[in-house]
This record gives structure tokens, sequence and C-alpha cells, in this order.
């Protein structure tokens, strides 16, 4: 599909874009490349082919959820210049 200047124009006008007269004829070519890619693409026989959601076809891999650490709050916050229930005081930063 070819693309000219004036329909980048419309499409950046319907996109609330604004595009410097100098970009428009590179972006038309750019914009008519990659249509013409989405073309091929639909092109192609799919019929018999199951859709899938990843190349690959992978599955994630789920493990126990087991607490493998111990509670280190008191030494983590040991050097800390304030603490309030457990929590680490720091300056307002906000007002």
């Amino acid at each position: 599909m070819l693309l000219t200047p004036d329909d980048i124009k419309q499409i950046a006008h319907l996109a609330r874009l604004g595009i410097e007269e100098a970009a428009l004829d590179h972006l038309a070519a750019d914009l008519s490349t990659m249509l013409d890619l989405v073309e091929q693409l639909q092109a192609v026989d799919t019929e018999g082919v199951e859709p899938m959601a990843h190349p690959a076809n992978a599955s994630l891999l789920m493990r126990d959820d087991i607490v493998t650490e111990s509670d280190q709050r008191d030494v983590l916050q040991a050097p800390a210049p304030a603490l309030q229930d457990g929590y680490f005081l720091v300056p307002r930063v906000i007002e």
C-alpha cells in the first residue's frame, strides 16, 4: 500500500500528532513499507494452524510457596538512624 504525504498528514491529524513537513516523505515511505509487510503476512495460509500464546509453547513452572529465609529485620535495621514500629523513619519530603 502506497501512502502519500497527504495521507500521513491526515493520519497525524486524526492521531493529534505534530509532524514536520520535512519528515512527511520519509514517514510515508516507512509506513508504506510496514503496511506492505502486513499485507504479506495476511496472505499466508493459516488454515489448520492452531493459535498459541507463545511461539515456544512454553508453560510456567510453579513451585511451592515455602519460606526459605529467616526473619532478619532486626539485624538489617540495626544500622538505621531512626525506626518506629519496625519501619525506617526518613525526613519528610512532600509537605
